[in-house]
Formats: structure tokens, sequence, C-alpha cells
């Protein structure tokens, strides 16, 4: 878009150069007719049929040339307008001195040849091949009228004809040059724009880069650097530019790795809090003037090793989950089978009622895991949270005896509606209650855990929250607790909460800590708002 504003005025600058060197040889062309017309030796060179005339002609020809010299510096765009001031100055000292001299003819010709070469690098098709014919026609009615008032007039026709010729041919090869110079200027316009717009891409790319960069000479003063590359040095004042006062320690493994040119620098710190930085080390040049230090931040290469773990992790449990499928399927159907016995106990046929409940329970649960590791969208349905809660406690309750334990449901002040997948709430209900029973006891002391669901305000999301009376989580620690094969337990894996939260964020709900004043814990599931609430008013409907 630029492109087309930038060209004419980059064009101009090469024009008025060409237009300056114009002037000056029309400057010295006015110069040698001025020697002619006033001095002695010009007059012994030439025969002057009417030298008050030539000399006026001179005089003005010479104020010209000058006046558009100077005019060439303060010109803006009117360089053809003054070009075209200038041919016509031109063309008409020319047809006087031609008039006016009987001799050099050939010569004041000639110096036209030029002059309408030169005009036709700056003028249009058009007007150059006007003042090409003018020329021509001057020559051709000077030699008419010398041939009627002058019979022994010693030019020819085919003198005047050949350079009208020349001015014309002349013209034509000055508007082929003039547009390959045009082309070529264009392009080189369109080059150059290209490649400050590359430049300024590449400038915005190193500084936005999560890579710091530095580059630095070779008494280690620091040229250049990227906002990470200032960030991972502490955000040092910008006028500090001396790597040994900014980064002593990398200004040592710089100078250490130029002695030894095969060391590998070790991993650095160059500020309290600041993350650990790897440098590498490139030689911008063969005598040691450009240092290139690219300081890559560890956490980058941490949270590549934890993805790559977390593939792996979600490959392999997909596949056991895979492998648990078939038995039980067969553990399913055998339970089926027995049931349909006549002479069972009513105690065995409860055992059976638990296993197979159990064996859909955790048919579920694989189905989870696979749809976890193929990142498969979740099967929401609009669900009451309160007769769920009471459900999901009356069977924990049934499948997990308490004994002294307490798990109880709290029941909200109105029905609370959210769009949820069913199994997966449950599953991460599974995770939470479990955790609260373990660890959300005092020493010696039964665990108290409610269940219960609410709203955060009046209009708020609805939240499902798992409270606990027990020590509570510190705070290094709740920090923690979401990450991937986190734990504090000898027996646990660290996965628990991290799949609840996956889950939560499959059904675009957030799980959360909260400490509880006075001692417990809570997590918080909180449901997005906008579909919840569409779904209560639709239910209060």
């Amino acid at each position: 878009m630029s492109l087309p504003q930038t060209a004419p005025a980059a064009t101009a600058v090469p024009q008025r150069r060409e237009l300056y060197f114009f002037n000056l040889f029309r400057t010295l062309e006015a110069g040698i007719l001025a020697l002619v017309a006033f001095t002695p030796l010009g007059q012994m060179t030439v025969e002057i049929l009417q030298l008050p005339i030539l000399q006026a002609t001179a005089v003005i020809y010479v104020g010209a040339a000058i006046g558009l010299l100077f005019a060439t510096r303060r010109i803006g765009r009117r360089i053809r307008r003054l070009t075209a001031i200038g041919l016509l100055f031109d063309i008409f000292a020319t047809g006087v001195a031609l008039l006016a001299m009987n001799g050099g003819e050939s010569g004041i010709a000639m110096f036209m040849v030029f002059n309408i070469g030169a005009g036709a690098l700056i003028l249009t098709p058009t007007a150059s091949l006007g003042f090409a014919l003018t020329a021509a026609s001057t020559l051709i009615i000077e030699y008419l009228f010398n041939q009627l008032l002058f019979p022994g007039y010693a030019r020819t026709a085919a003198e005047a004809m050949m350079f009208s010729v020349t001015y014309i041919g002349m013209a034509i090869m000055g508007q082929q040059l003039r547009r390959q110079m045009s082309e070529s200027q264009a392009l080189a316009d369109k080059r150059g724009e290209e490649l400050a717009n590359l430049s300024e891409l590449n400038e915005l790319v190193i500084r936005r880069m999560r890579t710091g960069v530095l580059v630095v000479d070779g008494g280690h003063h620091i040229r250049l650097s990227n906002e990470a590359a200032w960030a991972l040095m502490g955000n040092p004042s910008p006028d500090r530019r001396d790597l040994a006062e900014v980064a002593p320690s990398l200004h040592q493994s710089l100078w250490q790795w130029r002695q030894g040119r095969g060391e590998v620098p070790k991993a650095m710190t160059f500020a309290e809090g600041s993350p650990e930085v790897l440098p590498r080390f490139v030689a911008l040049s063969l005598t040691d003037k450009l240092f290139l230090i690219f300081l890559d931040d560890s956490r980058i290469y941490s949270d590549r090793a934890e993805e790559l773990t977390l593939s792996t992790l979600g490959r392999l449990s997909a596949s056991i989950a895979h492998e648990i499928r078939n038995p039980l399927a067969a553990i399913s159907y055998s339970t089926q089978l027995l049931e349909e016995s006549t002479s069972m106990p009513d105690t065995d046929r409860r055992l059976l009622e638990i296993i197979h409940s159990q064996c859909q329970r955790m048919n579920g649960i694989v189905q989870n895991i696979l749809g976890l590791a193929r990142r498969e969208r979740s099967q929401t349905e609009s669900l009451e949270l309160s007769g769920f809660i009471r459900r999901f406690v009356e069977e924990y309750r049934t499948n997990h005896p308490l004994e002294t334990d307490v798990l109880q449901a709290v029941n909200p002040s109105r029905p609370l509606v959210a769009m949820v997948d069913p199994q997966h709430l449950h599953q991460v209900l599974t995770v939470l209650v479990h955790n609260a029973l373990t660890y959300g006891r005092e020493p010696g002391k039964p665990a108290q855990v409610s269940l219960g669901a609410r709203t955060d305000g009046p209009n708020g999301p609805p939240l499902i929250e798992v409270l606990d009376r027990g020590p509570g989580i510190p705070a290094r620690v709740a920090e923690q607790i979401f990450a991937p094969f986190f734990t504090t337990s000898e027996h646990g894996t660290g996965l628990g909460l991290y799949i609840a939260k996956q889950l939560c964020e499959a059904n675009l709900c957030t799980l959360s800590y909260q400490s509880v004043p006075g001692g417990g814990s809570c997590f918080r599931i909180t449901l997005p708002a906008s579909q919840s609430l569409i779904q209560t008013e639709t239910a209060h409907g």
C-alpha cells in the first residue's frame, strides 16, 4: 500500500540529479555561445551575420541557463516543467544562432542531440517526441530560409534531414532508456520496501522470542538485546551495557568459551528469584568482534519433558484401560449369570449387586481414561445437582464402609441445574471425597466430610464443594496439588487430582482449592455461569 506513495518521491531524487547535470551542460553551451558572440576568437572562427542579435541571444541564454541551474536545487516535483522550459530556451538559442552565423552550424546542431536525449530521460514520451520534432522543424526552416536569402549557402538538405532524424531517434532511445530506468528504480524501491518490512518483522520476532538473544562485542559490551534476555537477567537498568557488570557469571562463561571453544556452558541464575538459564554462544565473525548469546529458560525444557511424560502416560493409561475392558466384561457377564440363580441367599445376591454396580462404575472410569487420553469431548446434559449429590453420597456409603467416618450431603435451598457430564462429575467427586476421607482428618479422630451445592451469590454460577475438618493443606503444597505426579503420600500416584482437574476442564468447569478458616480444606467445582443460568431459568419456567 505504501509503494505508490513512496515511488514518486524516490524517483524524483535521481531525476533531480539528472536535471542538475543537464543544466550544468546547458550552462557550458551558453558559455560557448557567449564566447563566440563577444570575443574576437569566436568571431575569427565563424562568420557572424547578425552580431547584435547573436549577442542578445547569448546573454538571454546564459541568464536562463544559470537560472535553471540554481532552480534545480529548489524545485519539488516540477522537474518536467523545468526541463521543458530549458528545452524551449535550447531550441530558441539554436535557431537564432543558426540564422545569425555562417559556419559552425554542424556544431550547434550537434549540441541539440545531447539536449534532446537528456530531456527524453525526464519528459513523457509525447513531450520528448514533440521537442524532437520542434528542433527538427527549426533546422529545416533555418535551411529553407538561408536557401531563399543566401543562394550560395553551403549546407545541404541532407545534413538538415540527418540531424532531424537524429533528434527523433535520440528522443525514442531516450524514452526506452527512461522506461528501463523507471522499471529498475521501481524494482529497487519494491525490494527496498520488502527488505525494510522483513527487517522490521525480524526485529519484532526477535524481540518477542521466548529465548533471550544478546549481541556483544569483543569487549563484552552489549550491543543488542531482546525483551526476554533483559527479563532473564533480572531487568537491569538500560544504561548498563557492560556484560561483566550486568551478568558477571555470563561474562565469565563467555570468556571461558572464547578460550576453549569447546566447553559446554553451565546453567546459571542472574538474579534472586529469576529462573535458571542455559546459555549458548555463537561467534558472528572470525575476528572475535561480535558474539551472539542465546539464553534459554530451563523451565521450557522442564515443560517439554513433562509434556512428553504426560503424553507417554496417556498412551500407557489408554493401553491399560483397553486391556482391563476384557476381564471386566467377563466379570460383569458372570455376575449377571449368577444373579439369575433362584437358590441364592439374599446376602449373596446383595454382594452380587455390589459387584455388578462396581463393574459398571469401573467401566465408566475406563471410558473416562480413554476419553481423556484421546481428548474426547464430554457428553454434557442437564443435571439437577442436589439430587445427584444425594444419590452419590448414598451410593458411596453403600460401596465404601465408613465405620466411624462421617459423609453427609448438604442440600441447597433451591434446585440447581447445570450442564455437565454425570459420569465425569461422579469420577471427580469420588476422587475428592476419597482424598477428604483419607487425608482430611485430625490424628486419632474420625473424618467429617460434607458435600454440598450452592450458588456464588444470588445470580452467580453453581458451586459444588467438598469440605473436611482436617489440618488443611500448607500454602506451599497447595500450589502444586494439581500438578501431575505430585503427592505427599508414599502410596499415592499423584494423578487423582490431576485427572479430576482435567475432567473439570473438559466440562468447562474449574476445580480449585480453598482454605477453610479455623482448619480444614475445601475443594470447589465452579460450573460455567452462562450455561447454568440458562438451565436454571428453563427449570423455573
